[in-house]
């Protein structure tokens, strides 16, 4: 299974792609689509949506995932951050990928063992999980490579449970 993780935002967006294949991870490429600053926010989620439409037709994935929104303490952010999740659904329905939500708890749990652990640790994990030979970069595409490892982890164990 090859699976997309996505960690959004207006100005960066993550991405990692990973195949799993019986609790065996690879990493296939990661990145970050970037934004043009002082862009509209019409400009910027184009890019945005025109970015994840490349990284899909690239990898040929079977399915998204994607960090659940969390509260920011600026509401202008939070509502971008949510647009810019808004795009990359709309992306993956189009592409007619399932997409599955995690939230950043799960994640760091999934990858460090430890919910609080911080970006650092993140990436450390990310690494030795997928024997990487340097650490992805930027932070958010190691980011999205955690999201694909908790995608990876969580399908795997709902797969033995049911099958």
């Amino acid at each position: 299974m090859k699976i997309i993780g996505i960690d959004p935002g207006i100005h960066i967006t993550g991405y990692g792609v990973i195949s799993e294949t019986d609790g065996e991870h690879n990493c296939l490429g990661w990145g970050a689509i970037r934004t043009k600053a002082g862009a509209m926010l019409p400009f910027k989620l184009k890019q945005i949506a025109d970015g994840i439409r490349a990284v899909i037709c690239k990898y040929n994935p079977d399915c998204l995932a994607m960090e659940e929104s969390f509260f920011a303490k600026n509401p202008n952010s939070a509502l971008k951050l949510g647009i810019a999740r808004g795009v990359v659904m709309l992306v993956a329905e189009e592409a007619g990928l399932p997409m599955d939500e995690y939230s950043p708890l799960l994640i760091k749990q999934t990858v460090t063992g430890y919910g609080r652990a911080d970006k650092r640790q993140v990436k450390i994990m990310v690494r030795n999980i997928l024997s990487l030979k340097e650490d992805p970069s930027p932070l958010d595409a190691s980011d999205a490579l955690a999201v694909a490892i908790t995608h990876a982890s969580h399908t795997r164990f709902s797969r033995k449970a049911t099958g």
